[in-house]
């Protein structure tokens, strides 16, 4: 039996748990300092973050991956905001690979389903949430993602074009990406053995043979990356609570 098929098999048989993994270990090069600590609307990023994962009925558990600088601050955000799904904080490794296997790996023994997911995403939803974990149940490993608004280009190592892809078929893909849990382990440690370079978590399971499923992403669902990010963040937020 290979594998893949004793993952599914266990995949049939075991009860639903899931545990969603935050990474937030980034050095935030761009940003210049800590983005999941940077404010909006008046709580820091990943306070918005960890909300999001804890107002979900879906989600059982959360795991903290961050800087080893960032603990004990982030441990606090947590009881400051009511994170009583946060099982641990942990140190995370050099490379988000590195951080992505660490917080695999210290998930509850009870997971079967692992959702993983950027810190400096705060704009998550819990119907986008909904739809990925749901996914992942039915084919192993999902992922939401958005089409390209602009066109897209693919370049040569000199810059020159070498193909414009249909931007229709162009997936921006997003996080949480979500898997069944013996899978992303197994995915992300043979990533780390080989010494695969992979951007998402995606890629380590895609390397294995195995297909990830798509499913429909949010615009919001923004990664914070520079500063315009954040004045763009708190455009979203104003926007979210003007609906309120």
């Amino acid at each position: 039996m290979s594998v893949i098929d004793k993952l599914l098999k266990f995949k049939t048989t075991a009860p639903d748990f899931c545990s969603a993994v935050v990474l937030a270990a980034g050095n935030s090069q761009r940003m210049g300092k800590d983005k999941i600590l940077m404010p909006i609307g008046g709580a820091p990023v990943i306070a918005h973050t960890l909300k999001a994962l804890q107002s979900s009925d879906i989600i059982d558990e959360i795991v903290i991956v961050t800087k080893y600088e960032s603990i004990q601050e982030i441990a606090d955000i947590c009881n400051e905001h009511g994170i009583s799904k946060a099982s641990r904080v942990i140190r995370g490794g050099k490379t988000r690979l590195e951080s992505a296997l660490i917080g695999v790996s210290n998930v509850s023994e009870k997971a079967t389903l692992i959702a993983i997911h950027d810190g400096a995403r705060p704009f998550v939803t819990e119907k986008l949430i909904d739809r990925v974990v749901h996914a992942a149940k039915t084919h192993s490993a999902a992922a939401p993602a958005v089409t390209a608004s602009d066109t897209v280009r693919l370049l040569n190592s000199k810059g020159a074009v070498t193909a414009t892809p249909d931007r229709d078929l162009v997936a921006l893909v997003q996080t949480p990406q979500v898997f069944l849990a013996e899978l992303i382990k197994a995915a992300l440690t043979r990533a780390m053995d080989k010494g695969f370079r992979v951007t998402d978590d995606c890629s380590a399971v895609e390397a294995m043979g195995y297909k990830v499923t798509i499913v429909a992403g949010e615009a919001d669902n923004i990664k914070l990356t520079t500063t315009r990010d954040i004045y763009a963040a708190e455009g979203i937020l104003a926007e979210r609570r003007g609906k309120q």
